[in-house]
């Protein structure tokens, strides 16, 4: 057991610095941060600029440093300072969630060949510990389905518009100036950053590799006050909801579109930057993980749990990917969905394969009907020019 963990640290962003505030707030290991690598040479930091270097060779290179937490936006370097790390045989630390989707199958087999650790609770849901979970709790487990709220930015803004009724621009600016969400929001709104969340967690869930490609994702930046108006009318509220479940015993399936979720339900109560997770399994039944998904303290309480489990050599022994027993993926399935569109034209180009209701008017018009995902798939990038807005009814029917 390695008590004193020298730390070399790679960004000190709202992440880094809510990490060194929660770090120097535990009491029950030791663990002190020996360099800290940043890109800025010209911003202020609120510690003395000796703790702080330009060059990144200056921490990996350093023998007295064990352990690498990297917490910078580049996922490319991201990767690069990741890989090098492990080739020195530094154990790692990351909250990259971009760098740990694209390159996750390569990293987990230098994790192999290097016998290093690669930890990344941080880069699921905030402080929700998602992903020791599903290794830990449910690594012998029949597990139905894993879906949630993942990205505390899209909700903030929902929450917003819903709770306040704040315009979605309005929203996102508020969640811009609050750090929940970034200059170029295009990661969150459009849905990206809950996909990468998605391709980690069904790994951890399902023993599967998939790429960001082979996943359809669908955000909030088309939402508009007539679809919030609809939910409430309805009962509902409208949460942007990655999902991944089982369709046979060998295949799953997995999206991320926004979704109508009734009072009942309960993600209904997670609003603003909060996250909640659902895992429904075949022995333990449904189970709900609610918790902070945005801001650097939550993000920072997750890095600190990785680095605390580094003290005792701690593994993710991926453990469903060694059971082998999920092979397939498809996207073959039938989705209801509410459609709001404006141009007819853009309405055909939707195959449904039947309707239950039809809602015309001047200033709004809604379908709502069975679709295949397949079909969504096929026009994906076509939807980013259209003026609609696509929601998951969440109706399960035969």
């Amino acid at each position: 057991m390695n008590k004193n963990l020298k730390l070399g640290l790679f960004g000190y962003g709202c992440v880094g610095q809510g990490l060194h505030d929660v770090l120097n707030s535990s009491k029950g290991f030791r663990a002190d941060i020996s360099r800290i690598c940043v890109k800025d040479k010209s911003k202020k930091r609120r510690l003395p600029m000796r703790h702080f270097t330009f060059e990144k060779d200056d921490i990996l290179n350093d023998p007295d440093i064990n352990l690498i937490v990297e917490l910078i936006d580049d996922a490319e370097e991201a990767f690069s300072i990741v890989t090098t790390a492990m080739k020195k045989g530094k154990n790692v630390v990351t909250a990259n969630k971009k760098m740990v989707a694209e390159h996750l199958k390569e990293l987990v087999l230098l994790q192999e060949e290097t016998k290093t650790s690669f930890l990344y609770e941080a880069s699921t849901c905030g402080s929700i510990p998602i992903i020791r979970n599903l290794e830990e709790y449910y690594d012998n487990e029949l597990l139905y389905s894993v879906r949630g709220i993942f990205n505390g930015s899209s909700n903030f803004i929902l929450s917003k518009m819903y709770n306040e009724g704040k315009s979605y621009k309005n929203a996102l600016s508020e969640a811009q100036a609050l750090g929940y969400a970034e200059t170029d929001p295009r990661l969150d709104v459009e849905g990206i950053d809950a996909k990468y969340k998605l391709i980690i967690i069904t790994l951890h869930a399902y023993g599967l590799f998939i790429e960001p490609s082979e996943v359809f994702n669908y955000g909030i930046s088309n939402i508009s006050e007539h679809d919030i108006r609809y939910a409430k009318e309805k009962g509902y509220k409208i949460k942007l909801v990655p999902y991944v479940g089982k369709l046979n015993e060998t295949t799953i399936t997995f999206y991320v579109l926004p979704r109508f979720i009734s009072s009942e339900k309960n993600l209904y109560n997670v609003d603003y930057e909060y996250n909640g997770v659902i895992a429904e399994a075949a022995f333990s039944d449904k189970q709900f993980f609610y918790g902070k998904g945005a801001g650097g303290h939550p993000s920072g309480s997750a890095v600190l749990s990785d680095i605390s489990a580094c003290t005792y050599n701690y593994k993710y022994e991926y453990k469903k990917k060694n059971q082998n027993t999920v092979k397939y993926h498809s996207t073959n399935i039938p989705i209801e969905i509410y459609l709001r569109y404006h141009n007819k034209s853009d309405l055909e180009k939707f195959r449904f394969q039947s309707v239950s209701e039809n809602y015309y008017r001047k200033d709004f018009n809604y379908v709502i009907g069975v679709i295949n995902l397949n079909n969504l798939i096929d026009i994906q990038k076509e939807l980013k020019k259209m003026n609609i807005f696509i929601v998951n009814t969440g109706r399960k029917f035969n």
